[in-house]
């Protein structure tokens, strides 16, 4: 299982093969393994039973470790109030309990979901980390209104899949991480303040005492201009999204 499941996740430095930091405030990560998670849930009409719940320190939620009928171990996301010995399966139509995965056409109006399919048979794309839900609003001929935990309002295709529930792990918003150390061993080097530099290293940096940015406007330690919009104003989904998020 170990072997198919899990494997060493390389480790990144930020360094090219020349040895160059190309990429800032990177490296020293702890050791780890990759799970490799089953996000398209498509063992459609087969029942699966949680053999165990497993943490990830790879992402914000807990994992389920799945048992279907044919003897195949998958890992999925672990919703609210899953619990081992519990049953999962993924089909077209399923009841409505929380772990199973289903057509987004065929879920209830103002039921919770998470793990949602952008483009069908690709997996689940979004609402994936701790404590995240969508809610399902409306329902139109060929899509399916979501609310998403930014407070987006979108509409999806209603033959892509969704999983039915909240992500487990709500609390996880709350941690305190405690000490540096912490963001070390996540591999995130110290970011040091562009007016704390010298004006050799960092546009922002130089002047008598705390003299700010000195410019109109913020740059890249690189010297581009760091403020506005990135998102493409021509995105082809932005036809998809009905309500912007909340600023």
């Amino acid at each position: 299982m170990a072997s198919t499941l899990k494997k060493i996740l390389k480790k990144n430095s930020g360094r090219d093969n020349s040895g160059k930091v190309v990429v800032r405030h990177q490296g020293g990560r702890q050791k780890r393994f990759y799970r490799i998670i089953d996000f398209k849930r498509n063992k459609y009409g087969m029942e699966g039973i949680v053999m165990g719940i497993e943490y990830d320190p790879n992402r914000s939620v807990d994992l389920l470790l799945v048992n279907y009928t044919d003897g195949e171990k998958r890992y999925i996301l672990r919703p609210l109030n899953v619990a081992l010995g519990d049953k999962v399966i993924s089909d077209e139509m399923v009841d409505i309990r929380n772990g199973n995965s289903m057509k987004i056409k065929n879920i209830p109006v103002g039921t919770p979901v998470h793990n949602i399919e952008l483009t069908k048979g690709r997996g689940g794309q979004i609402v994936r980390s701790a404590g995240n839900q969508a809610m399902i609003v409306a329902k139109e001929e060929k899509y399916v209104q979501v609310k998403l935990p930014s407070g987006e309002l979108r509409r999806i295709l209603n033959d892509n899949y969704a999983t039915i529930g909240q992500l487990s792990k709500v609390e996880w918003k709350d941690r305190v991480l405690g000490k540096a150390g912490a963001k070390r061993h996540m591999g995130i080097r110290p970011t040091v303040r562009g007016v704390a530099q010298d004006p050799r290293s960092h546009p922002h940096g130089g002047g008598e005492g705390r003299s700010g940015i000195g410019m109109p406007s913020p740059k890249t330690y690189r010297g581009r201009i760091a403020v506005g919009k990135t998102r493409d104003k021509k995105k082809y989904s932005n036809k998809h999204i009905i309500k912007r998020r909340k600023v």
